[in-house]
């Protein structure tokens, strides 16, 4: 089972010719609304990869939570683990100019009141995997990452949207996902050594134990990992952009 403690939104798009400056007000073109939230997005996209979901997380008792919940259900997503807050739904306001540039503003409504003692509603077992970002309260994060090396569940991290004071949180996960500006800040608060970005991910991992895979957009993943080399796609080399040993 694959199980996901975070985020759920409604994401509000409207379409401008340009962006507004501040005080002004733009005409729009159009207007939509999405399913979103990082956490609902692993959950989706997990349970279109075929695999059992289960969805732990909170939306408002109002009009939102049933759009924002929808895409989840026609997915067969388990959302036992889903609760009902007096808080809004989540919800990210998203102004996206005709040259592609956007503003947004989230509003984390109901996912503040993802609580630790929500995790009991995961029941972690063993051979489970825990996908996590940082869209919800990080003590809960924190109790979701113990909670699943208690029960031999592994964990996955996504260290988005970067948060300085989840620094200390990082090493707990059995494999973070980090982007490049994100491992590099998390790199400076865990004063991580090294010259390259590579060397710091080596002593990342040495220092933690853990697996580090920094993504590099377009370029490909580096991974880094204390025990043993990750598998090896063949004819992948060992340089950055490539999925390759890097250790």
């Amino acid at each position: 089972m694959i199980i996901i403690v975070g985020s759920i939104n409604l994401d509000l798009i409207a379409n401008v010719d340009r962006l507004p400056e501040p005080g002004e007000t733009v005409r729009g073109s159009g207007f939509a609304t999405a399913p979103g939230g990082k956490g609902a997005n692993q959950a989706l996209a997990a349970a279109r990869a075929g695999a059992q979901v289960r969805m732990v997380g909170a939306v408002g008792k109002d009009s939102f939570a049933g759009d924002a919940l929808a895409l989840l259900k026609a997915g067969n997503v388990d959302l036992s683990g889903v609760g009902e807050s007096f808080a809004s739904t989540g919800t990210a306001l998203i102004l996206v100019g005709a040259d592609g540039e956007n503003v947004i503003a989230v509003v984390p409504g109901a996912n503040d009141s993802v609580l630790p003692g929500d995790i009991a509603k995961a029941h972690l077992k063993k051979g489970d995997v825990v996908l996590l970002q940082h869209e919800i309260p990080l003590q809960t994060v924190e109790a979701a990452l113990d909670g699943a090396r208690e029960a031999g569940a592994v964990s996955v991290l996504n260290t988005a949207p970067f948060r300085a004071e989840a620094a200390g949180l990082v090493g707990k996960a059995d494999y973070a996902v980090a982007n490049e500006t994100e491992f590099d800040l998390y790199g400076e608060a865990l004063a991580l050594s090294g010259r390259d970005r590579q060397a710091r991910m080596r002593d990342y991992a040495q220092k933690t134990g853990r697996a580090i895979v920094v993504t590099l957009g377009g370029d490909g993943v580096l991974p880094a990992r204390h025990s043993r080399r990750f598998p090896h796609r063949p004819g992948a080399e060992d340089r950055p952009g490539r999925y390759g040993r890097c250790r």
